[in-house]
């Protein structure tokens, strides 16, 4: 008889535990309390228009490509990929900056800006590409059990980039602050302030000017559905509106799950959801982490969100745009220290019609707006409808041209819809930061301490937040797993 799985959650991290687990002989379902697959990777269509509603930017195209080659597919059998060029475009308040699609694009474009810069660029982008090199074939793929997992040869010599943090590296070498804006944006994924990223981290510095910025025709949904298809022909069963209320247990050991009031009995339990919220469908003497310990710790930002229909195409705007035409450190100050609503936010604009025409009427765009925000910070309908306004009026500065008069409609979501919909710790958007005491083996476990069989994954545990590390964060548990069930 095959030992029964039930996953808690489908997003990326669930979807690819649910094909290795199935892959390995488990039977497996895979309960989602939302009406959609995908987790956080919602996607919204409305009146012929589509939306990503989470995750938007393709990077580190090869961790793709290994998940589906763990199962003799390629990514290509399921959707178009396209390298986006220019991989976006950067306003400034005096300047735009277009990060194109190689290193020589990117370097002219340097120069451009300040010159000679282009040489320490290339100093330092080959020193990410060797960090990359390492963190993806020496330590993502490890399952933060042990320290240990962090020696090699190759980390050893670079232990002071552990102690050393990405803003001062920057800075060491790049004195223009347009420059040490660009430098510094990758590490936003990561969840934390470049003042507070280990500078090994420079590794996402080549994700994106080295690997490049993709776009799956139709969006990122695509790859939920890609998944999921691989997932149904490996044998793995799906069930959406399936609320989990609780886990059972008994003598010490996860025996299923309640959903929707009933029980559902199963082998082993994991948890592809918001890890402080699946430890509450535990009895508090068997919860691993206090409410202090999730409250001490670094998260990632929250976001207000925004999606917009437009009557026309919108001029001078990328697939994806960042507006840095304000103070960096202010924002990041908002969020991380005296959170508050920003004053004079940054905010990332999306028009993924503009190089994917079927995700917007013929003639017509979508806009996907995304301004962080410091997760738990009071959410309200007046403060949204308030920032929505200070977002069009960045814009149209920015682009010459007007677009209120153009929009057809305009759907929200922020802190609250972040823990109502998905559950999230103070409604934060991408988990916990990986700074240099939330890495590796100090993140929550991929195994409970406290209760037998229950097992988690995601961006709250190993290796830590973002789309790629999800999918190895699904591969390192069902490893995990088939390993503890061999012994």
């Amino acid at each position: 008889m095959r030992k029964k799985i039930a996953i808690i959650g489908s997003g990326f991290a669930g979807l690819s535990a649910s094909c290795y687990l199935a892959q390995a002989g488990y039977a497996v379902t895979v309960y989602e309390k939302n009406e959609q697959l995908g987790g956080r990777a919602s996607q919204l269509i409305r009146d012929g228009f589509t939306f990503d509603m989470g995750p938007s930017w393709y990077w580190m195209p090869d961790i793709f490509e290994k998940f589906f080659q763990d199962f003799g597919k390629k990514s290509s059998e399921y959707y178009q990929l396209e390298k986006l060029s220019p991989a976006y475009q950067i306003f400034f308040e005096d300047d735009v900056v277009t990060i194109g699609d190689s290193m020589d694009q990117i370097c002219t474009e340097f120069e451009r800006i300040e010159a000679g810069s282009s040489k320490p660029l290339k100093k330092f982008i080959a020193k990410a590409a060797y960090n990359y090199d390492i963190a993806i074939n020496k330590m993502v793929y490890k399952p933060g059990k042990s320290p240990l997992e962090l020696v090699s040869a190759e980390t050893i010599l670079r232990v002071g980039q552990f102690f050393s943090t990405i803003s001062r590296d920057v800075r060491k070498d790049f004195k223009n602050p347009k420059l040490i804006s660009i430098l510094e944006f990758p590490v936003l994924f990561l969840g934390a302030k470049p003042s507070k990223t280990p500078s090994f981290y420079s590794f996402m510095n080549y994700a994106d000017f080295g690997l490049g910025t993709w776009h799956p025709k139709g969006g990122m949904y695509e790859v939920v559905k890609a998944m999921t298809q691989l997932a149904e022909s490996l044998g793995v069963s799906f069930q959406t509106g399936a609320a989990v209320e609780e886990i059972i247990l008994a003598d010490g050991s996860a025996k299923g799950i309640k959903v929707n009031g009933e029980a559902v009995l199963a082998d082993i339990v994991l948890s592809g959801a918001d890890y402080h919220h699946t430890e509450t469908l535990l009895p508090p003497s068997d919860r691993q982490y206090t409410e202090s310990y999730w409250n001490s710790r670094t998260f990632a930002p929250s976001s207000l969100l925004f999606y917009v229909g437009f009557d026309k195409k919108i001029e001078g705007v990328r697939h994806h745009n960042l507006f840095f035409d304000t103070d960096f450190d202010r924002h990041a100050r908002a969020i991380y220290d005296d959170p508050v609503w920003p004053k004079d936010p940054l905010f990332y604009a999306n028009f993924p019609s503009v190089t994917d025409p079927g995700m917007a009427p013929e003639g017509k765009e979508a806009g996907f707006f995304l301004m962080p925000l410091a997760p738990g910070i009071e959410d309200t309908r007046a403060q949204r409808d308030a920032y929505f306004e200070v977002l069009l009026d960045r814009l149209e500065k920015r682009t010459g041209q007007s677009v209120r008069n153009s929009i057809i409609f305009k759907e929200d979501f922020c802190v609250n819809d972040f823990v109502n919909r998905y559950n999230s710790y103070k409604g934060n958007a991408y988990g916990m930061a990986n700074t240099l005491l939330q890495t590796a083996f100090l993140r929550p476990g991929l195994e409970s301490k406290k209760v037998k069989n229950l097992f988690f994954t995601g961006q709250l545990t190993v290796p830590g937040p973002g789309v790629p590390p999800s999918l190895i964060s699904g591969k390192l548990v069902s490893e995990l797993i088939a390993k503890i069930n061999a012994a």
